[in-house]
C-alpha cells in the first residue's frame, strides 16, 4: 500500500484549485461581458457601438488577460499532469475534461469565430457603418453567450475534480490507525 505524503497531496490539490480559480475568473469575465456589457451595448447607436466595441477589443489585449485566457487551457492540463498518478479516478478525468472543453470551446472557438468578428468590427468607420453591422453585433453577442456556457462548464468540471480530490484526501486522512484490542 502506498502512503501519500501530505506535501504531495497539497501540491496535487492546489494544482486543481488553481486551475479551477482561473477557469472561474474566465467564466466570470465572459458572463459579465455577455450579461452586462453586451446588454448595455444593445442600447447605443451604431457609431457608439463601433467605437466602444473596437476600444474593448483593443484594450483587452494585455499580458494579464492573455495569461488568464490561455491559462484556462494550460493550468487544468498541468493539473492533470501533476495528478497523473490518479488517472484511474474521476477527479483526474474531470480536470482533463475541463482542459479540453476550455481549449476547444474557448480558445479554438474564439480564434475561429470571435476574432474574425473583432477584426471586422475594428475595420469599421463609425461614420460609415456597413449594412450588416447589427447582424455582426448579434453574431458576436451569440458567440460570446456560448463562450459563457462553455467556460462555466469547464469551471464546473474543475470544481468537481477539486471536490473529489479533496474528499478522497480527507477520507484517507480520516481513517484511524488500526489498533490491537487488548483483553484483560
Amino acid at each position: 500500500m502506498h502512503i501519500q505524503s501530505p506535501t504531495r497531496t497539497l501540491i496535487e490539490n492546489t494544482s486543481i484549485a488553481l486551475a479551477a480559480a482561473v477557469l472561474g475568473l474566465m467564466a466570470g469575465f465572459f458572463w459579465t461581458y455577455s450579461y452586462n456589457v453586451n446588454l448595455a451595448m444593445l442600447q447605443v447607436d451604431g457609431a457608439t457601438y463601433a467605437t466602444v466595441q473596437s476600444l474593448f477589443n483593443r484594450n483587452v489585449r494585455h499580458a494579464a488577460f492573455f495569461a488568464l485566457f490561455f491559462g484556462g487551457a494550460m493550468l487544468p492540463l498541468l493539473a492533470a499532469g501533476i495528478n497523473g498518478r490518479h488517472w484511474r479516478t474521476a477527479a483526474f478525468w474531470l480536470v482533463l475534461a475541463a482542459a479540453l472543453v476550455y481549449a476547444l470551446g474557448i480558445v479554438a472557438f474564439t480564434r475561429q469565430v470571435n476574432l474574425p468578428l473583432n477584426a471586422y468590427t475594428e475595420s469599421w468607420l463609425p461614420t460609415q457603418l456597413p449594412g450588416d453591422w447589427e447582424l455582426t453585433r448579434e453574431r458576436w453577442n451569440a458567440a460570446n453567450a456560448l463562450r459563457v456556457w462553455i467556460a462555466c462548464s469547464a469551471f464546473a468540471l474543475a470544481l468537481g475534480a477539486l471536490v473529489l480530490r479533496a474528499s478522497a484526501s480527507n477520507a484517507g486522512a480520516a481513517k484511524p490507525e488500526p489498533t490491537r484490542a487488548t483483553t484483560r
